[in-house]
C-alpha cells in the first residue's frame, strides 16, 4: 500500500490539492509557492524514507484563532511537505474506508 501512496501520480495529485488549498506555512516557514522546487530536489529522498519507515513528520505550528464567543481555538498547522504526504495517504485510504 505504501508504494501506491508514494506513487508519482498519487503524489502529484496530492501536491495539486495542497497547492489549490493554499494555507499558511508550518513551523519551517515554507509556503506553498516554494513547495514544487523543494519536492523536485528532495522528493525521492522523502519517498524512500516513507518506504523505509524512517520518515518523521515535523512538529506542527500552533496558532490560536478567535471564535465568535470571544474565546480562542487552538489550531495546528503542519508543514506543506507533511500536508502533501497526508493528502497522498488520504487519497489512497479514503476510497477503501468510505465504501
Amino acid at each position: 500500500m505504501l508504494e501506491k501512496i508514494v506513487s508519482r501520480d498519487n503524489m502529484n495529485e496530492a501536491f495539486k490539492r495542497v497547492k489549490a488549498n493554499k494555507g499558511s506555512h508550518g513551523i519551517d516557514g515554507m509556503g506553498v509557492d516554494e513547495l514544487l522546487p523543494y519536492l523536485k530536489e528532495n522528493g525521492e529522498t522523502i519517498k524512500q524514507s516513507i518506504l523505509d519507515g524512517t520518515y518523521r513528520p515535523n512538529p506542527v505550528r500552533r496558532v490560536e484563532i478567535p471564535k465568535e464567543n470571544g474565546k480562542k481555538r487552538n489550531l495546528g498547522i503542519p508543514t506543506v511537505v507533511d500536508r502533501v504526504i497526508q493528502q497522498a495517504i488520504s487519497q489512497v485510504l479514503t476510497p477503501i474506508y468510505e465504501k
